[in-house]
């Protein structure tokens, strides 16, 4: 079982560096090739801390028709026509991901890539134990069930969808599979504007979809501090995947919304603080406070001396610090009691004091 998989099982954080493409524009930047440029990000991405690095396995002849108009920042992006930008990153076959999959089990993060037609989703089982949906695909019914029925876990992105899309994707994958089920909210803008990333569909998705695991596919540009990441984690995305890059300032594709090698490590520190703060979630007292809750709270103290023999009246007794006598919750048990010795001007009243 790849980390991958057990971190879906168990809950645990884990972070999918959605490298795509991206490596044709760094190995054009650097003067290395696409399979150099491709490896060195995987080990970057390793070296940062990612839980597993994904690509996007595709043919431009099979995933666009010639007319399909873009949909991305062409600020960003000048590209207009899908097929066209597809085209120029489609070069990888079947021979390249086997030695990229096989150069991430060296060097140990998980490897996986979209399958965008029948043909990758085929040659990519044996390399990897997780198959990944596109927001792309969530209504292509046919071809979800091909990969469902593969019986290895589906991490499915639900961007642009609505709930009964959602739902019926859903029922495709369980047709054939009962394998673990990860549903990813998803906002198809290239970037997303913050005020557009909409979080609070997270819990939605945990709420509606109970029985499946909830994750988060980013495309906000990087902030400071991850509070993007984080945000999601609390909300209970716990499988987050965002694009991946060596050079956030690169024109085109999926750079500039991406995170970098110090963008993984603030969010991978940034989760594991917040995953600290949230601690457990019982509703009693911790052990680390049994000091306080001893000294701190307040005991029934004598508000001047009380001869032995004196029956208690209310006018006799204050509260105070610390806990370490009786409770001011148990004052109707204390009124009308004999003192049973002398008691002290401010004594903490014990149990013995009164006859109790």
């Amino acid at each position: 079982m790849s980390n991958l998989t057990k971190k879906l099982v168990s809950g645990e954080f884990a972070l999918i560096a959605e490298i795509g493409v991206n490596y044709y524009d760094i190995a054009t930047q650097r003067g290395i090739t696409p399979m150099e440029a491709a490896k060195l990000m995987c080990r970057e991405a390793h070296d940062a801390g990612v839980t597993a690095v994904k690509f996007q396995t595709y043919k431009a002849d099979t995933l666009a028709a010639k007319e399909s108009p873009s949909y991305w920042d062409t600020s960003e992006e000048a590209t207009t026509s899908q097929y066209e930008l597809f085209r120029k990153y489609d070069s990888f076959g079947e021979p390249e991901y086997r030695e990229l999959a096989a150069y991430c089990a060296e060097i140990g993060v998980d490897f996986c890539s979209t399958a965008f037609d029948f043909g990758s989703a085929d040659y990519l089982e044996p390399m990897m134990d997780v198959y990944k949906i596109s927001s792309s695909d969530l209504t292509n019914i046919p071809f979800i069930e091909y990969q469902a029925a593969k019986g290895k876990p589906v991490i499915m992105s639900v961007g642009a969808a609505d709930l009964e899309e959602m739902r019926a994707a859903v029922a495709a994958v369980r047709r054939v599979s009962d394998a673990p089920l990860v549903l990813m909210h998803c906002v198809l803008e290239y970037p997303t504007p913050y005020e557009d990333a909409n979080l609070r569909r997270i819990a939605s998705l945990k709420k509606e979809f109970p029985d499946l695991v909830i994750g988060y596919s980013d495309h906000c540009r990087p902030d400071a501090d991850a509070d993007v990441i984080k945000a999601a984690y609390v909300l209970g995305a716990h499988v987050v995947e965002k694009h991946f890059t060596l050079d956030k300032t690169l024109p085109g594709n999926d750079h500039y919304h991406a995170m970098d090698p110090d963008d993984v490590r603030r969010i991978v520190e940034g989760v594991a603080f917040v995953e600290k703060l949230l601690g457990s979630s019982s509703l009693g007292f911790s052990e680390t406070e049994a000091a306080a809750r001893l000294n701190a709270r307040r005991s029934i103290v004598a508000l001047s001396e009380i001869p032995a023999g004196t029956i208690i009246e209310r006018e006799m007794l204050t509260f105070k610090r610390p806990g370490t006598g009786i409770s001011p919750s148990r004052l109707d048990e204390v009124i009308g009691r004999r003192a049973t010795a002398l008691i002290p001007e401010d004594a903490v009243i014990a149990e013995e004091m009164v006859g109790l």
